[in-house]
């Protein structure tokens, strides 16, 4: 028996949004009644499912970005070396950097929320569940340039994403939450799949959490960033007309195609590798075989 078309509808619902609005303006305040030091500037943003609306019920930790905009970090890779010198001339090393900006943030989040609400993780501030706000993870990162081209201040072309060093060991992280928004909206899109990817996505989540819950993945063989990126990579073809055709339709591609070649959803990082940031193709495929076995045992 399959998984009914009214139970894939509900899984496909959008979770609570409030609260986490909520969250993200109760930090952003925390954060302006700090004293900074003069010419820091910053953003604070969401990220992750609340950001993108692909969070489910359930969800609970907020994803915030606190992002040093006063100074960036470029990667210069990709440019010539006449390019690289041009940069250099223009651009000098700055005083005030990425560890000021994190003792500053966490400073700030204790002076307004009190030290025992503040904790601090490897890759994130710890903010504590209070009235009308949810738990959040707090990251404090620096703008990242991962540029194209430079002739100039005024003639250059890069990529933006961010960037944040790990705690306990001191490595070096970059993401592109921005990237991951915009190509999300995009996939949702009228042109591409006419507004069913997001729900999609929902659908596809509340089925791991089903997966988790029965006892057929463990709770690390898919975390959601993954999911949604594994989705991401499915052509918009497959997606539409009802949630079971959208499901059998994902699932069977998914079984079959090759891969090694998806991308994360911003398309800037290969998603697996060997990374701590990408995923393995062998928990992919757990997943996948889960939701077929899911789809197979239904009612069973």
């Amino acid at each position: 028996m399959s998984i009914q078309e009214s139970q894939l509808e509900t899984w496909s619902h959008l979770g609570a949004i409030t609260t986490a609005k909520n969250t993200h303006e109760s930090i952003r305040n925390a954060l302006n009644r700090y004293e900074w030091p003069e010419g820091v500037r910053f953003e604070v943003y969401l990220q992750g499912s609340y950001r993108n609306a692909t969070n489910i019920r359930g969800d609970s930790d907020v994803d915030v970005i606190v992002e040093l905009t006063s100074t960036f970090q470029p990667d210069l890779f990709l440019l010539t070396e006449a390019a690289k010198q041009k940069f250099r001339s223009n651009y000098s090393n700055a005083v005030y950097s990425f560890e000021h900006f994190t003792e500053d943030v966490v400073r700030a989040l204790r002076e307004y929320y009190g030290t025992s609400a503040i904790s601090l993780g490897n890759k994130s501030i710890k903010v504590t569940q209070g009235s009308n706000r949810l738990p959040a993870d707090v990251v404090a990162c620096m703008t990242y340039r991962k540029y194209k081209n430079y002739a100039s201040i005024s003639d250059q072309g890069y990529i933006h994403g961010i960037l944040f060093r790990t705690r306990n060991e001191g490595r070096q992280v970059v993401n592109y939450p921005k990237l991951h928004y915009d190509k999300g909206v995009w996939k949702n899109s009228f042109e591409q799949t006419n507004g069913w990817y997001k729900g999609t996505a929902r659908m596809f989540k509340n089925a791991r959490s089903r997966l988790i819950y029965e006892g057929l993945i463990s709770a690390d063989v898919a975390p959601s960033y993954f999911v949604e990126c594994l989705l991401y990579n499915v052509p918009s073809r497959k997606y539409g007309t009802n949630y079971t055709n959208t499901y059998v339709d994902v699932v069977n591609y998914l079984n079959q195609i090759d891969l090694d070649s998806f991308k994360c959803q911003n398309e800037q990082v290969p998603l697996f590798g060997s990374s701590h940031e990408q995923w393995s193709i062998s928990k992919a495929q757990k997943l996948i075989s889960g939701y077929i076995t899911l789809w197979n045992d239904w009612g069973r």
